[in-house]
Formats: structure tokens, sequence, C-alpha cells
């Protein structure tokens, strides 16, 4: 991965989440982000969370510009069979695994995003206790908020908004919170025309959302990258300074002993 470039923001980019171990966007699972946390909480050594945080950021931004293309993706695509739908009176069943397949990605888009979110507050977490100079660092975010906090309310509100929208349709949150309960109201809503556009609507809908919400996760994370490389780097300064300041002591010429009064051993 990318290390330190001209600016500090290039660079932290770069920094983060090798440790978060982000699965491919087809074959992501819910449960990535509990194992993300432990990552960060069983490095005890202090340098070793850092050269961490040094090797990985990009990953996270490459990441997140992937989950939001492919929820652009799925959105157009939706959008089509909504449109094939409204001409015939019910999507055959090769399409309707087509739609099948799009939705499931579309919950693991979700699942990514709440894995990101929760592994970067968790780093936040674990920095605010290892380094007091990190935990006193102004982050400049409304409230005095620590990045922790704001994951946590996008995580929130991502929440509400995807149960909110699966609730006008009638669904529930639980009804595609995993793979097999996804498929099975997928299969359900598939036995009539009227189950079909309802999914595709929702499906829609929610996948406008997730670009959004993407989006500002993205920046969320850059403004994270941002704070942490000038910590880093003051950090690194202090050091360097101290180093600097102790070869120059130890290279110095001590002071001169001669020319004063000698002392004489009197009896």
């Amino acid at each position: 991965m990318p290390r330190r470039t001209s600016t500090p923001s290039n660079w932290i980019v770069a920094t983060m989440t090798a440790a978060i171990a982000l699965l491919p966007i087809a074959s992501v699972h819910a449960g990535s982000a509990t194992g993300a946390a432990t990552e960060w909480t069983q490095l005890a050594n202090n340098a070793q969370l850092i050269d961490l945080l040094k090797s990985s950021g990009l990953q996270v931004d490459n990441q997140l510009t992937q989950i939001t293309q492919l929820a652009e993706q799925i959105q157009n695509q939706l959008k089509i069979y909504e449109n094939m739908l409204q001409n015939t009176a019910q999507l055959p069943d090769h399409i309707w695994g087509q739609v099948e397949g799009d939705l499931n990605r579309l919950r693991s888009i979700v699942d990514q995003g709440q894995s990101i979110s929760f592994s970067m507050g968790n780093a936040d977490d674990v920095l605010q206790q290892r380094f007091k100079s990190y935990a006193d660092l102004k982050t400049n975010l409304p409230n005095a908020e620590s990045f922790s906090s704001t994951y946590q309310s996008w995580s929130d509100t991502n929440r509400d908004t995807i149960g909110s929208t699966l609730k006008a349709a009638s669904l529930t949150a639980d009804q595609f919170d995993t793979e097999e309960s996804t498929m099975t109201s997928l299969r359900s809503m598939s036995e009539s025309a009227d189950g079909q556009m309802k999914a595709l609507q929702v499906g829609h809908q929610i996948a406008a959302q997730q670009v959004s919400q993407m989006q500002k996760l993205r920046g969320l994370v850059s403004q994270q990258m941002t704070m942490m490389g000038t910590w880093l780097q003051t950090e690194q300064t202090d050091k360097d300074l101290a180093q600097a300041r102790r070869e120059k002591f130890f290279k110095s010429t001590a002071p001169s002993t001669s020319g004063g009064e000698k002392m004489k051993v009197e009896w």
C-alpha cells in the first residue's frame, strides 16, 4: 500500500483497514464487523497498531468507491426490471432469478457499509484509549463528538432509513437481514405481479439510499484519515526533534577545565 506522500491527506487515505479484512463485494457476510473489532483490540503492541494504520486506508477508500458504483448499477438495473414488469403480467422465473441476485447483492452492500462504519469507529476508540495525544486532538466534529460516535450515528440513521422504506411496503428489516431470510421473502413476493413490483420498488429506493449513504460514509472516512495523518505527522515530528536533540547533546564538545586555579592538597 502507498506510504507517506507529498500531502498528509493523500498519505493518510492510505492508512487504515488491512485489519478490517473486508471481503469481496459478492461474498460479504454480516459477521465481518465483529471480527474487525477484534483485530484492532488484539494488537497489544502500539507500534504494530500504528504500522497497521499506516498500511491500509486506500483499501477503505477503494472499497467504498466499489460499493457506491455497485449500488448505482443495481439501482439502474432494478428500474429496468420495473419497466419490464409494467409491460407484462409477471416477470418470468429466469428474470426474477436475476432480480433476486441483485437484491441480495444490495443487502450485502448494506452489510459492508455497516462493517466499515463499525471497524473505523472501533479503531478510533482504540487510539483514544492508547494515546493521550490522539484523545486530546481536536477533530472539529460537531458537539465535541468523536469519530466513534459519529460512525454510530451514521449507522443508526442508515438502518432507520432502510427500516422505514421496508415498513412502507409492509415489510420488516428482519426479512432482509440475512441472505436466507431475504431469499425467502423474495420467493414469496415473486408469486404475484404486485409482489414483484413491490420488491423492485423497495430495492430501487434502498439502492438510491445506499448511493447517498456510502458517499457520506466515504466523506467521514476521508475526514478521519486527514485528522489521523495530522496526528501521526505531529507524533513523528516530536520523535524526530527529540532524536535531533539527543544527537546534538552527545556530539557536543565538553567544556574546557583548564585555565582556572588548580586545586592543592593542604595538610
